[in-house]
């Protein structure tokens, strides 16, 4: 194919240039050299290529219908050439991320807000989902790279953390002011009697970090009298806010609630134990441009971090 490829290269040429002398000159090689690739050209396909005249050459019908085809196919290939070429000097490229909703707009967002900054030809595609989706989807190709909490579902995956993240419960001062009223609790109740009086608000149970909190539930023999069940952090938070319960949540995200006093964090007798999140990636999986930038940019060590 390669030195068809050639042939066909002179043979463009030659048509182009309408004689042999002007393509010799084009190509930077003989005469001689020309009429010869011609020829076997013409013998390879069974056909005659060129009318040959004192004044040059002439395409045949045959050469007419092959010089359209072969044109747009080196058009295209010089097409192709340059879109990489552009694609090298722009760092022009496509990356996949799978978040959670929550991790995206906490964690992810000031990664991207730098990232997109330092390389504004890469496109980025978003699929917000539950972690084990992620790792899901990881698996099976359809995104790049996952940010989602450390789990025991990461057999194939390669995982990089980035932060370890507190869980808390919060609610408002009246809430629990309305809690003691209404119920039972003794004067200065303990944490676990007030989680065991209260409505505690969790994500729902396909959510990591419900199953997360579930454990910690369960070892520390804290049953609530009632759990509302929530799809997002945010609901959580707002909840929380407006007195509706307890919320468990991650200390981060509510730092400035905590702060100003709208939110208050409950005592715990056992802190529950921080954990992990971080990017992941497929195991042996070949890294694309992209997604090494990416990487480069957001592990610690790399370049740059969140901003």
């Amino acid at each position: 194919m390669e030195q068809n490829l050639n042939l066909y290269y002179i043979f463009v040429t030659v048509a182009r240039c309408k004689n042999i002398s002007g393509a010799a000159r084009t190509l930077y090689i003989s005469q001689p050299a020309i009429s010869k690739a011609i020829s076997r050209l013409e013998q390879n396909l069974n056909t005659t290529l060129f009318l040959r005249s004192s004044r040059g050459v002439k395409l045949t019908e045959a050469g007419e219908i092959l010089y359209r085809q072969v044109e747009s196919a080196f058009l295209a290939l010089s097409q192709g050439e340059q879109q990489l070429k552009k694609m090298q000097e722009l760092g022009i490229g496509h990356l996949s991320i799978g978040v959670s909703s929550t991790l995206c707009k906490y964690v992810l967002l000031p990664y991207l807000r730098r990232f997109t900054r330092e390389n504004p030809h890469i496109q980025i595609s978003i699929s917000c989902q539950s972690t084990y989706q992620t790792v899901q989807a990881l698996e099976n190709g359809s995104v790049d790279i996952g940010l989602i909490g450390e789990n025991d579902q990461m057999d194939k995956l390669s995982f990089f953390p980035v932060r370890e993240i507190e869980d808390i419960f919060v609610c408002t001062g009246n809430y629990l002011e309305n809690l003691k009223e209404r119920t039972a609790l003794p004067p200065a109740p303990r944490a676990k009697q007030i989680l065991a009086a209260s409505t505690l608000m969790l994500l729902d149970k396909g959510n990591i970090t419900r199953q997360y909190i579930d454990k910690y539930l369960s070892r520390e023999e804290i049953v609530p009298a009632q759990i509302l069940e929530v799809t997002s952090m945010d609901l959580l938070i707002d909840f929380a806010k407006i007195g509706l319960g307890i919320a468990c949540v991650i200390r981060s995200f509510v730092q400035k609630e905590l702060e100003d006093g709208k939110l208050l964090s409950l005592s715990l007798p056992a802190a529950i134990p921080g954990r992990n999140i971080g990017f992941a990636v497929l195991k042996n999986a070949p890294f694309s441009p992209s997604l090494r930038r990416f990487m480069d940019s957001v592990l610690p060590g790399g370049k740059n971090g969140p901003e």
